[in-house]
């Protein structure tokens, strides 16, 4: 993010960084296969910290994992409240499905179950901007990887009417 981005409201960086993301993304198949790709994109880093040694005295497993998120919620926060709050209800959902997934599989099953959905879903995504015929946002600015999810969350919003 340049000086003049920071030193916009909330509000216009979000804007900003959401019709920058939507620049890089018209092509409606590669809308579709993002839909298809990175929530488990995003769920799959999220297995991937889940299973992170924490030493007992610290926590539980899945303790990295939260703190990510929680960082990330702060920034979140900080470009648009309505918006973090919808992520936050997606990374308790991804929460509770890896804490599942981690009883099941145990933690070497489950980072091979996430590193199978990383890669996949990178291929996903990497054959939609063949289609779009532009390179992926995060490539001009590694911010784009964490605007993603929220381009995805402001259209379910746009169509619920729900403010941004």
């Amino acid at each position: 993010m340049n000086e003049a981005e920071v030193s916009l409201p909330p509000r216009r960086r979000v804007e900003r960084y959401l019709g920058q993301y939507a620049e890089d993304h018209r092509h409606p198949l590669n809308q579709v296969i993002h839909w298809l790709c990175v929530p488990p994109i995003v769920w799959s880093v999220i297995a991937a910290v889940w299973v992170i040694p924490v030493p007992p005295l610290l926590g539980r497993p899945g303790l990295w994992a939260g703190l990510g998120m929680a960082l990330v919620l702060i920034g979140y926060w900080r470009l648009s409240r309505p918006l973090a709050l919808g992520m936050c209800a997606v990374f308790a959902g991804f929460g509770f499905l890896t804490h599942a997934l981690h009883g099941a599989l145990g933690a070497q099953g489950l980072l091979i179950l996430a590193a199978a959905v990383f890669v996949l879903a990178w291929i996903g995504q990497f054959i939609g901007h063949v289609f779009e015929g532009r390179r992926p946002s995060f490539l001009t600015d590694l911010t784009y990887l964490l605007i993603g999810p929220l381009w995805l969350l402001a259209k379910l919003y746009r169509r619920l009417g729900l403010p941004l």
